[in-house]
């Protein structure tokens, strides 16, 4: 259906996005930044979600404690990059640029603003591995979908910079 569109950015038609990445952080403070954003769904964008080195955020322990949360979860590998890419990015010494470009590319041919809908997203988080977005594909993601949809929200949720020791 149609949306209404206000520049404003307070409209409920707004739609609220979240990312978070699962590394450096334990259990506890995963699902409280979620609970603490308020994450409905929680949307896998990982290519491989079954990795041992994932601990708590194996697809199939991820669900069941995303349940007990009361937080629906999806696995999107649609909204992932593929091992070639992958591949090429470590192969080439993380050239982000690149990777940025090839992985945008990837999400215009398979139209993901039109097989996905605002309100499949809405109140949801786009999880990956990365701790921070900068260097993610779930934050590509979410501004590709801003800039697709207008009228999204992206809230990055992070635990608060430590500092580190000299």
């Amino acid at each position: 259906g149609r949306r209404n569109v206000e520049p404003s950015g307070t409209s409920p038609l707004t739609t609220r996005i979240a990312t978070i990445g699962f590394t450096r952080k334990s259990a506890r403070d995963f699902f409280r930044l979620l609970r603490e954003g308020g994450v409905r769904s929680l949307i896998d964008v990982r290519l491989n979600n079954v990795s041992q080195l994932a601990g708590f955020a194996k697809k199939d322990d991820l669900a069941y404690f995303c349940e007990l949360h009361g937080i629906r979860y999806v696995h999107r590998p649609e909204l992932a990059p593929t091992q070639a890419m992958l591949d090429a990015y470590r192969k080439n010494g993380g050239d982000w640029g690149a990777y940025e470009r090839r992985f945008l590319t990837l999400m215009q041919e398979r139209e993901i603003e039109k097989k996905l809908r605002p309100e499949d997203l809405h109140e949801g988080c786009l999880l990956c591995s990365e701790d921070r977005p900068h260097h993610c594909h779930r934050r590509l993601v979410a501004e590709y979908l801003r800039e697709r949809w207008g009228s999204v929200d992206i809230d990055h949720l992070l635990l608060p910079q430590r500092r580190r020791r000299a």
